[in-house]
């Protein structure tokens, strides 16, 4: 057997693109996968606190906060923290110019700043249904990532005021706020390491601009049929859409 590990997104791949559910014949084709002796793990932007209906299914493996946390059952082999400080100054900043912050420890915290805009980002990210809840005292915590939500116009602004860090977009009007590279693929090595398998011998499926260099990396990319055009045109493969029970 050549393929020994899948990686999975999990909104809009595992979960339908349309109402979030993760249907029958999803979780039938996943455990089928773990019985056959597949190593199978969710490749996310959700924080670990949002996983828990994969957990259900046997998974054990989770690369979270889009590649900055990373668990094996439960206990961590990678992580990205951001310092305090770093957090305090975005945030600061973040609030004098009225952007929403999204906070990720093992769950999920924002800043004060909602509005619609900012809750379809995160509906169509996350495929939440609800703010998450605020914390002004984040850069207390360990943070292994911090999302920011403005287009690229006000994104200059930040570039400016802080030059030593990178903002790297993953969503219209999301981006990355990072001192270190914070991305899937980066963690998927890790996850490579600490099992002994190699980049040949795995498969990836996505459906997000997050999720490009997760499939350029692995033998196997399978973009969903939701997936946009960019992901579609670097995948190996195009499946289904997720609502169609594409991963089968």
């Amino acid at each position: 057997m050549k393929h020994r590990i899948i990686f999975f997104d999990i909104d809009g791949t595992i979960t339908s693109y349309k109402d979030g559910t993760i249907s029958q014949n999803t979780k039938q084709v996943i455990k089928k996968l773990l019985e056959n002796g597949f190593h199978i793990v969710a490749a996310t932007g959700r924080p670990l606190s949002m996983c828990d209906e994969i957990i259900e299914l046997g998974v054990d493996t989770f690369i979270t906060a889009n590649g900055a946390y990373v668990t094996h059952q439960g206990n961590c082999i990678h992580k990205i923290v951001l310092p305090n400080e770093t957090v305090l100054r975005v945030n600061q900043f973040a609030s004098e110019h009225q952007h929403a912050l999204t906070y990720y420890s093992k769950g999920l915290h924002m800043n004060e700043m909602k509005n619609s805009k900012v809750f379809q980002a995160l509906h169509e990210t996350l495929g939440l249904q609800e703010f998450p809840p605020i914390n002004l005292e984040a850069h207390l915590h360990e943070t292994y990532l911090l999302c920011l939500f403005a287009d690229d116009v006000e994104i200059e602004k930040y570039k400016a005021h802080f030059p030593s860090i990178h903002f790297k977009r993953w969503h219209p009007y999301i981006v990355n706020v990072l001192e270190e590279e914070v991305s899937k693929s980066v963690a998927i090595k890790k996850v490579l390491d600490y099992f002994g398998f190699t980049k040949e011998e795995a498969i990836a499926f996505g459906d997000g601009d997050n999720d490009i260099d997760m499939l350029e990396l692995v033998d196997i990319g399978i973009a969903m049929g939701n997936a946009n055009e960019k992901l579609r045109s670097i995948a190996n493969f195009v499946t289904k859409d997720s609502s169609e029970d594409g991963i089968m």
